[in-house]
């Protein structure tokens, strides 16, 4: 994000809080963005502490992109408010411009500027004094792991390496939080990896990230907590497992049997206890179902099966991203949902 506002301040290195000081670094209250008819955003209340990856999961349309634009002081909210580090993202949009590094899903690049000049520029645009710059383009292709991209054209580059590079241009003035749209996106499964542990190495060194992303895996498995926004309305927010336990109540069991699928399957259907009894796989085997009892009613159930049955084994399956993401957004119906799509919304659909 390249600063226009003359109020915007060279950057400071902050000091870091005690150790498991809880400092509440980005706070949304309310916040609403209304189009007209359309609202894009309803009454957003959120929390993210220093430190902590945050994951924005949501389709096309759901509100990401617009809570992203608010919180880097792009776009008003109709209602409600937002702060970074105590500013008000609408009152103090100079203070916010060094606050705060934002990395859209698709970025400009310069033709012919090398990776070096391109952060350079940047870091003239944020009034860094040059023999600081060159420090800080140093250190930032160092922790970005992107050294040898240093002499290399952008335009180039291919998408991983522009990515981190994006990444990189985003921490140039030294910002307490960084927006990341959906920075995986286009990755391959190495990228992807080292993508991973970029974020995970900036969260520890002190950054709060919100990141949105589509690969779902991904943000399990560097999140500290996730939400989850359907039509402009947050659903579900917290670690993830208190997100998934809070979703589904029941557990997601499976039963391998050697023999007797059929009759498993009827002692299973004829439970109260059981439900959603899927026999997709029931031709190698496998019965898969939800069940709402203790472990000594499902004690009771493993013998009944096994009466019947020959049971290899009987594990609790465990509860993804996936899962909550279509508990709730309703993909799991026939009936595909309608996208709450705002103007700016529609677009940057390809953003989100």
């Amino acid at each position: 994000m390249t600063p226009t506002d003359n109020t915007a301040a060279a950057p400071a290195t902050e000091a870091m809080p005690a150790p498991g000081t809880r400092e509440v670094v980005v706070r949304c209250e309310g916040l609403t963005k209304e189009y007209d008819e359309i609202t894009a955003l309803k009454a957003l209340d959120l929390e993210i502490l220093r430190g902590h990856v945050f994951g924005y999961i949501g389709h096309n349309g759901a509100g990401k992109t617009t809570t992203i634009r608010i919180l880097a002081g792009l776009l008003e909210p109709t209602r409600g408010r937002a702060e970074i580090a105590g500013e008000d993202v609408v009152e103090r949009r100079g203070a916010i411009k060094s606050l705060v590094g934002y990395m859209p899903d698709h970025f400009g690049v310069y033709d012919q500027m090398r990776v070096w000049e391109y952060l350079d520029f940047f870091g003239a645009a944020f009034r860094i004094p040059r023999r600081k710059r060159r420090d800080r383009i140093d250190y930032i292709l160092d922790v970005t792991d992107a050294e040898y991209m240093r002499d290399r054209f952008v335009d180039t580059l291919s998408r991983g390496m522009k990515q981190r590079v994006g990444i990189a241009r985003t921490l140039m003035h030294d910002p307490a939080v960084l927006l990341l749209d959906e920075p995986a996106s286009g990755l391959d499964p190495q990228a992807r990896v080292q993508m991973r542990k970029l974020l995970r190495r900036l969260a520890d060194a002190g950054k709060t990230l919100l990141v949105s992303s589509h690969i779902l895996p991904e943000l399990a498995a560097v999140c500290d907590t996730i939400g989850i926004i359907h039509q402009g309305t947050l659903r579900a927010s917290g670690p993830i497992d208190q997100v998934l336990s809070e979703l589904h109540r029941d557990r997601l069991m499976e039963f391998r049997l050697h023999e007797g699928v059929e009759r498993a399957a009827e002692v299973l259907r004829a439970e109260d206890a059981c439900s959603q009894l899927d026999e997709a796989d029931a031709v190698q085997g496998l019965l898969r179902f939800r069940f709402s009892g203790d472990d000594a009613a499902m004690a009771g159930l493993l013998g009944r099966v096994a009466a019947s049955a020959k049971v290899v084994t009987l594990r609790e399956v465990p509860l993804s991203l996936e899962d909550a993401y279509m508990a709730i957004s309703g993909l799991e119906s026939e009936e595909e949902p309608e996208l709450m799509e705002a103007p700016d919304e529609a677009a940057g659909a390809a953003k989100e």
